[in-house]
């Protein structure tokens, strides 16, 4: 299997795989807890260095509020139980996504993720919470246009470079693959610049199914993708596959 250095995830269909049981939507994302347990694991175990998780949209608070307030407890409860654990795997816990609307016992705890793991080398563990790629943009624009009226920056120095570090993914390298579950095929407002050539793998379980044989499939998918960048293939490559 080829390893992606940067895998990102959107984990879609904790909702309906608990219809398909009879069950609430706050147990369908309880069972999608599990699975992020299970593919953190994963991926420190196959080498994978980054790894994002599609955890709350900024669009995700226009749903019902109980599902809202569910959903905050789940975080809540995953990093007191968890966080003692991926610090012990080595994990770095790292948050991307805007927090300057968030409530105080939210963002605390998020601080609290990323101050306790900091030090650590192994799996880079980001959770995009409260995260929107078409905000990110925005938020980028007003900061290089704010550093423009300053005096900080020349309109002419603007680049992909100056853009990408204004992002809240600044520091973390763009995908190698997006993956999304319950067969899907839309990016829904998920790392829209960093996707520029990323590979898009579509599985149809939901997410609380998702497990490690889900996982190295789709890494087969992944090597057999030709990633060219807009290039092309070599010749030898190119005559070899004639």
């Amino acid at each position: 299997m080829a390893i992606p250095r940067h895998l990102a995830v959107i984990m879609d269909g904790n909702g309906r795989w608990a219809k398909a049981r009879g069950l609430t939507r706050t147990h369908g994302h309880r069972q999608g807890v599990v699975a992020v347990r299970e593919i953190v694991r994963n991926a420190a175990d196959l080498g994978i260095e980054y790894l994002t998780l599609f955890s709350f949209s900024s669009e995700n608070w226009s749903r019902p509020e109980s599902e809202v307030r569910d959903l905050m407890g789940l975080l809540k409860l995953f990093i007191r139980k968890d966080l003692a654990t991926l610090h012990k795997q080595n994990v770095r816990v790292l948050v991307i996504g805007r927090r300057d609307d968030l409530s105080a016992d939210i963002s605390a705890l998020l601080d609290e993720a990323e101050a306790k793991t900091k030090d650590n080398t192994g799996l880079k563990l980001v959770i995009a919470f409260n995260y929107g790629a078409r905000q990110e943009i925005a938020q980028a624009v007003q900061r290089l246009a704010q550093q423009a009226c300053d005096g900080k920056i020349d309109i002419d120095q603007i680049s992909e470079e100056t853009i990408s570090q204004v992002l809240y993914s600044r520091n973390i390298p763009d995908p190698d693959v997006i993956l999304r579950t319950s067969g899907e095929q839309r990016l829904s407002n998920f790392l829209l610049w960093q996707a520029a050539y990323a590979e898009f793998i579509f599985v149809d379980c939901y997410w609380p199914d998702f497990g490690r044989a889900d996982l190295e499939d789709a890494l087969v998918e992944f090597a057999r993708r030709d990633r060219r960048y807009g290039g092309i293939a070599p010749q030898s490559a190119v005559s070899g596959a004639q």
